[in-house]
């Protein structure tokens, strides 16, 4: 039967039903109030892993998944809008129910696209506040819970036990661990909301004891587990990031009402990691499925790359790894294909097939070890199985696996043109005339069929989207991917280096304008269009098609900001390198005065728009002077490419633009260079656009980040600082 760590027991434990044959498995489900990233996905997959595994041995699962709607929010927050699209919603008079509605729908769509098993039930939580109510007055009644001026708090000292899901068993390893607000009714700061009074003006509401008011986040789960599965059920499964606070409030919530503890295993799934770092909205990198989709990727091929590492390991998402993950679902599905229509004898497989079966649950039930389950069923695929065989063991362990194995294509048929065409192809072969075979292979190929020669003839795949997507356009999905030219000899004057990220237009304006005003020297310009999706990869495709001094490298996505300029900086050949903002346009000829001010030796950085601060602190204008600076803002940054040997490229760790200017003209600076400005270049500032379409409260939290990385590492730096510089 199937082991699984239990972070409560911090053990390998085997899933023993409480009620016989029966499994109950509660799910931490989505807060509904934007889509759910591939990071939540990962957890959700767990689940159904879990239960798939569970089913196929002969259990019962019922599985219940909540659904956080926008009940427990501040109303600010509401208001405000945590992204456009709320703002947009509420704008249109749509209310927050619906809003949570819409999202829940887009939810359950993106499960059945990943082939999760639907759950029995979806309680929401605004329709569950009696029973919230009905815990927090038990747990008032009882002492554990105290009442202040409205807002009623879970008191945390009077549940010893609070501490023993998360580890934070000391006082002072809870009070490091919580989020401590500045809530002066709270008794002690590591206690927690379980009913908060309703500020004025909030339309969600409830009667309560205690006046009208909403619950807290962690008291939903509580009530909605117990109520469907009981005071004590068997699994219940959430991300890492639920284990403190949310899961450690629920079980003190939930076994200071019960009495007893309520859950026997807790099962929490790693992060996911999107480009290296932790997914999240606020760096820019929390993709949706529908980001596969748009490049012709199936959500089912992020089931596969999720099955690649176990569920406790962190997994580095990276759409080339998506794409090896495609490639290799597919690869398994010809299989399948091939097996289906195979014509060998299958009798006497039953102790194949047991054999095999038992060998895949093995993997599957030691803690449910995804990674040798699907390493089995490549060993199984190459073996000398008949093919029939392999089919029916395949199909065993797909009800596992989830894969839809069975699908090798679109379900197209090849029209009779393209059946003609095999059939010459097969007569060109037979003559030995390979060269004329191949080019009708290639040429059904382009029209997307893929074919497939074998013992028993010639077989035609219709090609999937994200194939015939793959076939349209070279693209990168991280700097790693892109050779570093910068120990190659310099082969042009300038490089002129952009990075666009949709606005055509914009993007049309600065490189036109560069190419004006570059003239006749000798230049290359190097535009990285950092996963456009308006029609900015089609100009600039075309551009370099009729102006060879252009190349365009395209991301398959959003690549974070210091990634995407690292690209360019890795493949300039240019003498100088001069990076422009498609916010820009040059006015007039910039090159010369460039050139001037880095023929200094001192100097590193040169450019229009520097920066000066007294404390690192604060940075301002230069208010029109021209000299050393402190920093060169990224509208027009420019220095010679040799330095990248000394100074080295930009921090990825920066994946918005704010600050990144900041942060790499003190890598210049600590190598002793300077940053020196003329503000007198020709350059126009036009609207930042990718600036002014964020919502307030997003460049705020963008910036601040950003910051804060800067600050990290140079904030003790006032050494580096133009005012404490030597007068040369």
């Amino acid at each position: 039967m199937l082991s699984v760590y239990n972070t409560l027991t911090k053990n390998l434990d085997e899933v023993a039903p409480i009620e016989p044959d029966v499994i109950k498995m509660y799910s931490c489900g989505p807060t509904v109030y934007r889509d759910a990233h591939i990071g939540n996905l990962r957890s959700y997959l767990m689940a159904d892993w879990i239960r798939r595994a569970l089913e196929f041995q002969g259990l019962e699962v019922r599985h219940i998944k909540n659904i956080t709607d926008v009940g427990h929010m501040r109303q600010e927050v509401l208001e405000q809008g945590e992204d456009k699209v709320i703002a947009a919603a509420l704008a249109e008079g749509k209310t927050p129910a619906e809003i949570a509605q819409f999202y829940t729908d887009r939810f359950l769509a993106d499960e059945a696209s990943l082939n999760i098993i639907r759950a029995m039930e979806f309680p929401k939580a605004t329709d569950h506040v009696a029973e919230m109510l009905e815990i927090v007055e038990d747990l008032v009644a009882k002492g554990t819970a105290y009442v202040v001026e409205g807002n009623v708090y879970f008191a945390v000292s009077e549940f010893p036990e609070y501490g023993k899901l998360s580890g934070n068993i000391h006082e002072a390893e809870l009070l490091e661990a919580v989020r401590v607000d500045a809530d002066p009714n709270k008794r002690d700061p590591r206690d927690f909301t379980l009913w908060k009074s309703a500020e004025e003006g909030r339309e969600i509401k409830w009667p309560s004891p205690w006046g009208e008011g909403f619950p807290g986040w962690h008291i939903e789960c509580s009530a909605m587990s117990i109520k469907y599965l009981g005071r004590r059920f068997d699994i219940h499964t959430g991300g890492v990031d639920n284990i403190f606070p949310h899961h450690e409030g629920e079980i003190g919530q939930s076994e200071a009402y019960v009495g007893e503890p309520v859950v026997n295993t807790w099962v929490h799934g790693q992060h996911l990691l999107a480009d290296g770092v932790k997914m999240a909205k606020s760096t820019g990198n929390s993709f949706i499925l529908s980001d596969f989709e748009n490049q012709g990727l199936e959500p089912l091929a992020f089931r596969y790359l999720c099955m690649t590492a176990r569920y406790r390991t962190r997994l580095n998402f990276t759409f080339t790894a998506l794409k090896a993950a495609q490639r290799g679902l597919q690869r398994l599905r010809n299989r399948v294909r091939e097996w289906s229509v195979s014509l060998q004898s299958t009798s006497n497989d039953g102790s194949a097939v047991e054999e095999w079966t038992g060998k895949f649950l093995d993997r599957v039930n030691d803690n449910l070890d995804l990674p040798g389950a699907l390493a089995l069923t490549w060993e199984m695929a190459r073996c000398d199985l008949p093919g029939q065989t392999k089919l029916k063991i395949a199909r065993q362990f797909d009800h596992v696996l989830g894969l839809d194995l069975d699908a090798a294509g679109d379900g197209r048929d090849a029209p009779d043109d393209v059946a003609s065409r095999i059939d010459e192809r097969a007569a060109l072969r037979k003559t030995g005339d390979y060269i004329q075979a191949d080019r009708i292979r290639g040429q059904l190929a382009e029209e997307g069929y893929d074919l497939q020669d074998g013992r028993d003839g010639t077989k035609v795949r219709v090609k999937a989207q994200w194939e015939m997507t793959e076939q349209q356009r070279d693209t990168v999905s991280s700097s790693a991917e892109v050779p570093s030219l910068i120990d190659m000899d310099d082969a042009f004057d300038f490089t002129i280096a952009v990075v666009a990220n949709n606005y055509v237009g914009d993007v049309q304006r600065c490189v036109e304008s560069a190419l004006k005003w570059v003239g006749d020297r000798s230049a290359e310009v190097i535009v990285v269009d950092n996963g456009s999706t308006d029609g900015t990869p089609d100009w600039l495709d075309e551009l370099a098609d009729a102006q060879p001094a252009v190349r365009a490298i395209h991301a398959d996505h959003t690549l974070g900001e210091g990634a995407a300029k690292n690209i360019a900086l890795k493949q300039s050949l240019g003498k100088t390198i001069v990076m422009l903002d498609t916010s820009v346009e040059l006015g007039g000829d910039i090159f010369d005065r460039i050139g001037e001010m880095l023929d200094d030796p001192n100097t590193g950085v040169a450019g229009p728009f520097g920066l000066r601060t007294d404390d690192l602190h604060h940075f301002h204008d230069g208010e029109g002077e021209t000299g050393e600076m402190d920093a060169m803002q990224a509208y027009c940054f420019a220095f010679r490419r040799n330095r990248l040997r000394d100074v080295g490229l930009m921090r990825e760790s920066f994946r918005f633009y704010r600050n990144l200017d900041i942060d790499y003209s003190f890598h210049f600076k600590d190598k002793g260079y300077r940053v020196y400005s003329d503000q007198s270049l020709p350059v126009i500032l036009h609207e930042h656009r990718v600036w002014s379409d964020l919502a307030e409260g997003e460049r705020d939290e963008l910036s601040r980040k950003n910051y804060g990385r800067f600050l990290d590492k140079w904030g003790e730096r006032t050494d580096l600082l133009a005012s404490n510089q030597p007068i040369t």
